[in-house]
C-alpha cells in the first residue's frame, strides 16, 4: 500500500504545489460562478486554470503517495516541465483575462466586477506559485539532474509556448508572399524539433536516437538560431517595408477587444525576435553544459 513520503511533506515544494492547486481552483471557481468567461479568450483562460489545477493535483498526489517509480514518464523531467507550462499558461491568462473582462466593465454589476478582480488576483498568485516551483525544482550548478530541469530544458518549454502564440496570431497572413511562407516553415520546423526533445526527455526515450543526444541538442540549437535569425529579419521587412507589402495600421486598430490585422503582424514580429533570443540563449547554455543525466 502506498505510503506518504515524509521527505516530501517537509519540502518547500509541497507548499508551493499546494498553493498552486489552491489558487488555480479558486480562480476558475470564481470565474465559473460569475459566468465571466465567454468567447475564445474566456475559454482559453478557463482552460489554462483548469489544466494547471488538474496537472498540479496529479503531481501532488503522486509525490505524496510515493508513486514516482510507477509513473509512465520520467519523474525527474515531468513535474518541472509541467510547472513551467503551467506558469506560462497562468501568466497568459493573468494578462488576457483582465484585458478582456475588466477593461471597459465600469458599468457592470459591482458584485460581478469584484469576482473578476478577485479571479485576476488569484491568477497572478497562481503564476507566482508556479514560478516558485520551477525555481525550487531547477538544477543547480554542478548538480546532476534531468535535462528538463536545466536551463536549456526550461528554454525548450518557453520556445514551444512562444511558437504556439505565434501560430495563433498568424491567421493566413503568411500567404501573401513566398518569403513569409519561409517564416512559417521556420516556426513549424523549430517548434516540432523542440517539442520532440521535450517528449523524448519526459518519455525517457533519448536512448532511441542513433547519435549522442548532447550533440543533437547543440546542432539543433545552432540550426534554430540561424533559422530564426532569418525569420526575425524577413517577417518585418516583407510586412512593413513599402518596397514589399507595406501593411498600414487601420483606423479600427485599438478600438475593440481583439487585435486588428496590423497589431497581429507586430505581435508576430516581436514574438519572433523573442524566440530568436531564447534559441540564442539555448545555444549558449547547451554549449556550456558539460554533463546532463537525462
Amino acid at each position: 500500500m502506498p505510503v506518504i513520503s515524509s521527505t516530501f511533506t517537509s519540502s518547500p515544494l509541497l507548499f508551493v504545489r499546494l498553493a498552486a492547486v489552491l489558487f488555480t481552483c479558486v480562480t476558475f471557481s470564481l470565474v465559473v460562478h460569475c459566468g465571466a468567461y465567454g468567447g475564445r479568450s474566456g475559454d482559453w483562460c478557463l482552460f489554462c486554470w483548469c489544466f494547471s489545477f488538474a496537472g498540479s493535483l496529479v503531481v501532488l498526489l503522486v509525490e505524496l503517495l510515493g508513486l514516482q517509480s510507477r509513473a509512465p514518464v520520467s519523474w525527474r523531467n515531468f513535474p518541472i516541465t509541467f510547472a513551467t507550462y503551467a506558469a506560462l499558461f497562468c501568466l497568459s491568462a493573468s494578462i488576457i483575462y483582465p484585458l478582456y473582462f475588466l477593461k471597459g466593465q465600469q458599468g457592470s454589476a459591482r458584485v460581478d466586477r469584484d469576482y473578476r478582480i478577485a479571479a485576476s488576483v488569484f491568477s497572478c498568485l497562481a503564476t507566482l506559485a508556479y514560478m516558485a516551483e520551477v525555481s525550487l525544482s531547477r538544477a543547480r550548478p554542478g548538480e546532476v539532474a534531468g535535462y528538463m530541469a536545466t536551463a536549456p530544458g526550461l528554454l525548450k518549454v518557453c520556445e514551444t509556448f512562444v511558437a504556439c502564440v505565434i501560430f495563433v496570431f498568424l491567421d493566413q497572413s503568411y500567404e501573401r508572399h513566398g518569403a513569409l511562407k519561409w517564416c512559417l516553415a521556420v516556426y513549424c520546423v523549430c517548434f516540432i524539433l523542440s517539442a520532440a526533445v521535450i517528449v523524448l526527455c519526459v518519455g525517457e526515450c533519448t536512448g532511441w536516437l542513433p547519435f549522442p543526444f548532447n550533440r543533437f541538442l547543440s546542432a539543433y540549437a545552432l540550426l534554430a538560431v540561424l533559422l530564426y535569425c532569418t525569420a526575425t529579419i524577413i517577417w518585418p521587412v516583407f510586412n512593413f517595408d513599402s518596397n514589399h507589402l507595406n501593411t498600414r495600421r487601420g483606423f479600427s486598430c485599438g478600438q475593440g477587444h481583439t487585435l486588428c490585422f496590423w497589431e497581429k503582424l507586430v505581435a508576430v514580429s516581436a514574438l519572433t525576435a523573442l524566440n530568436f533570443l531564447l534559441y540564442l540563449a539555448d545555444l549558449v547554455y547547451s554549449a556550456r553544459l558539460i554533463f546532463i543525466q537525462v
